[in-house]
């Protein structure tokens, strides 16, 4: 009975070994592409604006648009470094402040950016928005949500095929290995990937608000806050879909001499 887990989540291991990223420069699934992927996620941000209160005209929503501005600018100049310029086509960018108590902010594909003013008594400063900003910008850049689709579309796959190799078992066999692939395809795949992004776009995110001219040891002092707000809160590590904070704030102190040397050699070329 073991093959038909292995079946189901060897069908999910696809997602390690397709096309490359750019601006990750790792192999990556991607089964939808930006000119199918934009218009959606433009329309549903629309939507969005138009259900929730933007808050405008105040000096936390002009902060939000300079140092959304700012990591705009530093994508472009990255990507420029690594001769990718045109990967930002079809990119329209927009920084909106909401109200809401989250302390979260988003960006949708596309460069369409939501900062939720919960998060910015955490913020507190440019480097702490820079900090958030370019994080979420990564996720963008580095093609995360597409990717999430595509896993997710591979996982049910490997559902279907567990289905189809325990079908002539009794019902509470084909019951049993469903949970099986559902409880290992998740901790085992699923959880591991959605973590691999969210360093991914912390190192990513690290790099640009460096290029930005924030001091990338503020990443730190972010997450130093953050981790305070849920102090006693989080799941264990191998059950998140985010690294626990103390691995975060490890991998970022050792990035930050990486990013200070990309962005010195991005910054000499691009002014």
């Amino acid at each position: 009975m073991k093959k038909y887990l292995l079946i189901g989540v060897g069908v999910i291991g696809l997602i390690y070994s397709c096309a490359t990223n750019p601006i990750t420069g790792k192999k990556e699934l991607n089964f939808v592409s930006n000119s199918e992927l934009f218009p959606s996620s433009f329309q549903q941000y629309g939507t969005f604006l138009k259900e929730n209160k933007i808050i405008t005209g105040t000096a936390d929503a002009q902060s939000v648009e300079v140092v959304g501005s700012k990591i705009r600018r530093a994508a472009e100049k990255y990507l420029a470094y690594l001769g990718q310029s045109a990967y930002l086509n079809g990119y329209q960018w927009e920084y909106k402040l909401v109200e809401g108590k989250e302390i979260n902010a988003w960006c949708m594909p596309g460069g369409k950016i939501v900062v939720y003013s919960g998060i910015l008594p955490v913020t507190k400063n440019e480097a702490g928005l820079a900090t958030v900003l370019g994080h979420e910008v990564s996720h963008a850049l580095a093609n995360h949500g597409a990717q999430r689709m595509s896993a997710t579309q591979l996982q049910e796959l490997g559902a279907i095929g567990v289905a189809a190799a325990t079908g002539k078992q009794s019902a509470e066999t084909q019951q049993m290995w469903q949970q099986y692939y559902g409880i290992g395809s998740q901790v085992g795949v699923m959880l591991p990937f959605s973590r691999s992004h969210e360093s991914e776009a912390d190192k990513i995110g690290l790099t640009l608000m460096t290029i930005a001219g924030y001091n990338p040891d503020e990443a730190i002092v972010f997450w130093q806050r953050m981790a305070a707000q849920s102090a006693g809160q989080s799941p264990p590590e191998f059950l998140s879909t985010h690294p626990s904070d103390a691995t975060r704030m490890a991998n970022l102190q050792a990035l930050i001499p990486e990013a200070r040397a990309t962005a010195a050699k991005v910054n000499a070329v691009y002014k």
